[in-house]
């Protein structure tokens, strides 16, 4: 297509034109042929003479005018419209399915461009045996990836290369098979730019495929999740959404990537139950886990912990920033995002050397720290209020497009969201309680009955960590244990100096009190666990006798 570059051609693509698909005698064809074979990606506007197209039908639309054929030859996707009157199916003698050659005039409808059918004819049962065999092998060739240098050195990354290969090739073919894809993030600031960062690799890719601006609002979907893990209730809306795509759109079942989440245990269901409508998962995730239950049950698992890796070390919006130059190695504006999702994620206190060479990558775009810090400030109150929203074009603005208009709105908002935090740390400093278990110090807030219900910000468990890193300032203490309790939940924020193991927690709560149904997720030093409403002070209880033997 018109100024569009390559999306991987090679010697398959070679191969695939010497096959004469409509370049020789192929068979007579009612009106007339005298139109030179094209592949879809050489399409454009430009075209002065009538086109051959010869590809398989994805799709068959009937409109209030045309009928609509959306045909795909490995190179890319075009819409072809045949017209007899109004409301009229168009050639029936096509079926989704078959492999057509079509002569079509090329020309635009709302920014699309699309092929107006002077004649269409299927291929017989060899022909299109043959066409099929060699579209395989394009599409696989054209999905290749060639990988490109990390923006930093580290051994993280080196060791999760072939991962992110084999992660970067399966989106790449999902897109030329016109699979539609859908991005899971958690909804904080790492979540987000995880997310924002595999769109912005993924759309153009997208919009090249299918020549067209819209395509991506068709074939791709990015959604926050508010739990810390691909819950059930995600996977079923997911595949409600995508069952009825398929009835009324003949589209195929998405591809799913899970950032940011994925790797737990609590994982499983939502990705199973989506396998079973014919979903596929691929996860870019940093979370612990204490044994793998996820990689054998989707295309691709990337996570530090896979490579004998410290996940605290690395967050996901970075691994995702770096996974999608793999995707899309013209991939434009997303250079500043790791340093400001490490930030978010306080990976500079386990990994600071890291974090340094990624600020002078953002320093080179014109970020500063401070900058980056009240984006990814901005990004977690935002994140509170759109919540299952996908908000794309806000999202937008806050990752920097446009820049100025980026600039203008963190200036605004900034300084606002930090008086909403030294509001929420003044309200949690006013009903927080301090006590000594065995060599730690225990701070626990009960958050339902300090802070005001539904809307307010901070979040809970921004709150437990402002008054975590307040009381670490204030005493000066290293061994320090800050707990938020809920009715059915407790968010917990510890220092390296208290020895504490969130994981190692959560497995002596469930020994010790199997009937409280423990559950969570989070690293080392910082998670999230549930339980059941009447366990609480058992859960509060046992928490205690943990710290104390440590």
């Amino acid at each position: 297509m018109k100024n569009k570059k390559d999306f991987g051609r090679g010697r398959v693509r070679k191969n695939f034109e010497k096959k004469d698909f409509g370049r020789k005698d192929f068979g007579k064809l009612p009106q007339r042929l005298d139109a030179k074979r094209v592949l879809i990606e050489e399409v454009n506007l430009n075209s002065k003479e009538r086109a051959l197209i010869i590809g398989v039908v994805n799709r068959i639309i009937q409109t209030g005018g045309p009928t609509i054929f959306a045909v795909t030859d490995g190179t890319g996707s075009l819409s072809l419209k045949g017209f007899l009157k109004a409301g009229e199916r168009a050639y029936p003698e096509i079926n989704e399915g078959d492999v057509v050659k079509a002569v079509v005039t090329v020309g635009e409808y709302q920014g699309e461009i699309e092929g107006e059918i002077s004649s269409i004819k299927k291929l017989d049962e060899a022909e299109k045996d043959e066409f099929l065999k060699n579209l395989s092998a394009l599409e696989k060739e054209k999905a290749k990836v060639n990988p490109p240098e990390f923006l930093v050195k580290s051994p993280i990354l080196s060791k999760l290369r072939d991962r992110f290969i084999e992660g970067a090739t399966q989106i790449r073919l999902a897109i030329i098979q016109n699979r539609p894809i859908i991005v899971r993030h958690h909804n904080d600031a790492d979540g987000y730019s995880s997310g924002f960062s595999l769109e912005r690799a993924i759309i153009p890719l997208i919009e090249k495929h299918h020549s067209s601006l819209k395509a991506p609002w068709e074939f791709f979907l990015r959604a926050p999740s508010q739990a810390p893990y691909y819950e059930i209730d995600d996977s079923i809306r997911d595949m409600a959404n995508s069952l009825r795509n398929v009835a009324k759109f003949s589209n195929k079942m998405p591809l799913i990537l899970i950032a940011d989440n994925g790797s737990t245990p609590e994982d499983l269901m939502g990705i199973k139950q989506g396998k079973v409508h014919g979903a596929d998962f691929i996860v870019i995730d940093h979370h612990a886990y204490d044994k793998d239950v996820i990689t054998p049950e989707v295309l691709v698992h990337i996570n530090p912990f896979l490579v004998e890796e410290d996940g605290s070390h690395f967050s996901a919006g970075m691994l995702c920033s770096e996974f999608a130059r793999f995707i899309n190695p013209e991939v434009e504006n997303i250079k500043q995002i790791p340093a400001m999702a490490g930030f978010a994620d306080r990976i500079e206190l386990g990994n600071p050397k890291i974090m340094e060479d990624y600020l002078k990558i953002a320093k080179e775009e014109g970020y500063s720290k401070e900058l980056l810090s009240d984006i990814a400030l901005v990004i977690d109150y935002v994140s509170a209020k759109v919540r299952f929203m996908e908000a794309r074009e806000y999202i937008e603005v806050l990752f920097g497009e446009p820049r100025k208009r980026q600039k203008e709105l963190v200036s605004l908002m900034a300084p606002y969201i930090r008086e909403l935090d030294r509001k929420g740390l003044s309200i949690g400093k006013s009903n927080a309680k301090q006590e000594k278990v065995g060599k730690v110090i225990l701070q626990s807030i009960e958050i339902e009955e300090t802070f005001p219900g539904f809307g307010f910000f901070p979040k809970p468990g921004r709150s437990v960590s402002l008054i975590h890193e307040n009381y670490q300032k204030e005493k000066n203490v290293t061994s320090l244990v800050t707990a938020g309790v809920m009715s059915t939940a407790i968010t917990l924020r510890a220092t390296d100096g208290a020895n504490f193991s969130f994981h190692e927690l959560l497995k002596f709560i469930d020994k010790k009190s199997p009937e409280s149904f423990v559950a969570g997720g989070g690293h080392k030093n910082a998670g999230s666990l549930t339980f059941l409403p009447y366990k609480k002070d058992e859960v509060i209880k046992l928490l205690k006798e943990f710290l104390k033997n440590r």
